[in-house]
């Protein structure tokens, strides 16, 4: 069997699925990172949690109006 048929929508779908594994992953490195009192990397890893929180919504969004 070959890919799955590929679309904007799934791509989008794909952004979204990854950018949400980032978000889990940084919030578990950001708790390592508290834990240890490293307040430098805390910081890098909260702004990345940040961005990635943004970046979902925004997906997440353009994908609500595109399945409406």
């Amino acid at each position: 069997m070959g890919a799955p048929m590929k679309d904007k929508n799934y791509d989008l779908i794909s952004v979204l699925y990854h950018t949400l594994q980032g978000c889990q992953s940084a919030g578990t490195y950001l708790e390592d990172a508290q834990k240890d009192s490293d307040k430098e990397l805390t910081d890098f890893l909260r702004e990345a949690d940040d961005h990635y929180r943004t970046i979902a919504e925004k997906a997440k969004k353009l994908l609500r109006n595109r399945l409406s």
